[in-house]
C-alpha cells in the first residue's frame, strides 16, 4: 500500500469529498489531490501531521511516506520504523 493508496481508501470510507477532506486534514484541494494520486510524496513531518488530524499513529504513515520516497528513487525496500 501506498500513501496514495492510504489516504484516498480513508476519505472514501469516510464518504467525503476532496474539499471537505482537505479541510480536515489541513491541506489544499489541489496538494490533496496531488497526494492522492502520488505526484507527490510528503515529507516525514507532513505525513506525522496527516496522521495527527485523523487520529492514527504518526509511524504507520510516515513509514509510507518514506518508502514512496525510496520507490521513487527507484530503491526496492521494504521501511521499519521503531521508537527510540
Amino acid at each position: 500500500m501506498t500513501f496514495a493508496d492510504m489516504l484516498r481508501a480513508w476519505r472514501e470510507a469516510e464518504e467525503m469529498s476532496q474539499t471537505a477532506f482537505a479541510k480536515k486534514v489541513g491541506l489544499s484541494v489541489q496538494n490533496l489531490n496531488d497526494l492522492e494520486k502520488g505526484r507527490r510524496i510528503p515529507s516525514p513531518s507532513r505525513a506525522a501531521k496527516i496522521a495527527k488530524r485523523l487520529g492514527l499513529p504518526a509511524m504507520g504513515l510516515i513509514q509510507l511516506a518514506l518508502k514512496d520516497s525510496l520507490v521513487k528513487e527507484g530503491f526496492d525496500y521494504e521501511v521499519k520504523l521503531e521508537s527510540a
